[in-house]
């Protein structure tokens, strides 16, 4: 493997993309967060120096399907395009993969963690190391996703102002989904808060104690919440009561939380 051979492949295949466009330099910018979150988390957990760089790569490649959707749909929902399928279309149907790597050793991992890294869950992998790059990838694009939420333009992500943002309502189903510690539906997303709300529900998909102290270390929960002025008192008390239960949920997890619990 070797990372900057790829890298410096991957910018060329950005070339046929319009990287002014805000939403394609938003997504260029999360691939490289993404390397990085990716290599942080695998150093945390004393990974091998191979499974490290593999890490790196498969964070190169995770959402190469997402330039061909927005260049086709100018969106990110999921209903447009199944951005992971296209990824993993590109990468070993049309045999992509080879210019970013020229051994097969390790293709079986690359696809199976492409492939499902945007699922709701992960299912149905067997082999243990196809199943850690998995969950480190899901776990590396959560993490470099609080940064997107802190630092680019709330209109990019939501199509909505700040204020406009916190003027909406949070639905039931999407309020109640938190207390069940799970993920959002996409369908069941109906007001832009639900998506912001979705955005922070993901921590309940952290696989790794790692991943917990980075977030706790970055105070990601906080600051995410503070972002929106909610203006909505509805919405201001259950973000209030959502922030609450999820900063437990996470110091629970974290390599703390995880060693004072079992104390216990």
């Amino acid at each position: 493997m070797n990372y900057t051979l790829a890298k410096s492949v991957f910018e060329n295949y950005l070339s046929q993309y319009d990287r002014t466009n805000d939403k394609v330099r938003l997504k260029t910018a999360h691939t490289f967060g993404v390397v990085k979150q990716a290599e942080d988390i695998a150093r945390r957990m004393d990974l091998s120096p191979e499974d490290i760089e593999l890490a790196r790569l498969i964070a190169l490649l995770h959402d190469i399907g997402r330039f061909e959707q927005l260049k086709c749909f100018d969106s990110f929902e999921p209903d447009t395009m199944d951005h992971a399928a296209y990824g993993v279309e590109l990468l070993f149907e049309k045999g992509m993969i080879r210019d970013f790597i020229s051994e097969g050793t390790y293709d079986s991992i690359i696809r199976t963690a492409i492939a499902k890294h945007s699922d709701l869950a992960l299912e149905n992998i067997t082999d243990e190391r196809t199943l850690m790059h998995a969950r480190l990838i899901r776990d590396a694009d959560k993490l470099d996703n609080c940064r997107v939420k802190l630092y680019d333009a709330v209109e990019t992500l939501t199509d909505v102002s700040a204020e406009e943002l916190g003027s909406q309502e949070i639905t039931p189903v999407i309020y109640d989904t938190i207390f069940q510690n799970r993920c959002i539906l996409s369908s069941d997303r109906v007001t832009k808060m639900d998506y912001w709300v979705s955005y922070i529900a993901y921590f309940f998909d952290i696989n790794f104690s790692a991943s917990f102290d980075i977030i706790a270390e970055k105070d990601y929960l906080r600051r995410i919440v503070n972002r929106i002025p909610y203006s909505n008192p509805k919405t201001a008390k259950e973000m209030a009561e959502i922030f609450k239960y999820l900063e437990n949920f996470i110091q629970t997890h974290t390599s703390a939380g995880s060693v004072n619990s079992k104390t216990i």
